[in-house]
């Protein structure tokens, strides 16, 4: 990519880089990969870029690119992010009182239960991330949103039920979050390449202040007060509601959701400091 003016970058970005030096930092990149084996197919210089020299973008910027620009992946960047903050907090941060509450499980013991949490945790973005490359973004995110809903209610229904002991109940949230933590994970990724490649970190930022405002501040509060009534079906619907968000989130992904899997940033959303020719 070339600055206009001849230059890759000027004193707006990172210090003063000529093309000279921006190409052989490029060449030096490439070389290793060639020396490795790899080979790289050409450029298409339809996908070149014309850069112009910015200091800074200005926050009025971030929100208008975000609301006016790509108003449609916002809406879709909200949706993930709140439904899966919501979803987490549901029952991350109040399955203590839960077992507690229900299961009679001594608080010194409660600790006990976090691990399987943190197998779910890891074992699904590390089993189930290849596939967003592989399948595609859209197809993955809404499955796992959809696939993470349904297992919450139905664990839900088991435990209104009265089905599950202590025990079960973990086990079964194991799995829940196994893929909930894979969709979680999916939402982040989305608010940082759906965007232009000059506001990822801020879009990423605003994202996730906005969804933990809405769903991580809601969820504690709601499960708090329906885990104090003592009884499960009142629980039972703090878990439907939980589950009816990922589900509309997954149909906001699957109508609107972009299909980033194989792109360049650039090709997804041009950079702000694009420039005609």
């Amino acid at each position: 990519m070339q600055g206009a003016g001849g230059h890759f970058g000027e004193r707006g970005f990172a210090g003063a880089v000529d093309t000279e030096q921006a190409d052989a930092v490029v060449d030096g990149i490439e070389a290793r990969f060639t020396q490795s084996g790899v080979t790289l197919a050409p450029v298409d210089p339809k996908a070149a870029h014309r850069l112009r020299s910015r200091s800074h973008t200005s926050l009025a910027e971030v929100l208008r690119t975000i609301f006016q620009t790509y108003p449609k992946r916002a809406f879709v960047g909200l949706s993930l992010m709140a439904a899966q903050a919501f979803f987490y907090n549901a029952i991350f941060f109040t399955y203590a009182l839960v077992l507690s509450t229900f299961y009679g499980v001594p608080h010194e013991r409660v600790g006990w239960y976090l691990f399987p949490f943190a197998i779910g945790n890891i074992l699904g973005p590390l089993l189930l991330g290849p596939l967003f490359d592989k399948v595609g973004r859209r197809q993955m995110i809404a499955a796992t949103y959809t696939v993470s809903g349904l297992l919450l209610a139905l664990t839900g229904y088991l435990f209104a039920a009265k089905i599950l002991d202590a025990q079960t109940q973990t086990i079964a949230w194991m799995i829940v979050f196994f893929f909930a933590s894979a969709a979680a994970s999916a939402a982040y990724l989305t608010v940082s390449e759906v965007f232009p490649v000059e506001i990822r970190a801020l879009a990423i930022a605003f994202f996730y202040a906005v969804g933990t405002g809405i769903g991580g501040i809601a969820a504690p509060a709601l499960f708090g007060a329906l885990i104090a009534t003592k009884t499960r079906d009142a629980v039972f619907i703090g878990y439907l509601f939980g589950a009816g968000l990922m589900i509309f989130a997954a149909i906001v992904e699957a109508l609107f959701g972009v299909a980033a899997e194989g792109k360049s940033l650039e090709s997804v959303a041009a950079p702000l400091s694009s420039a005609a020719d």
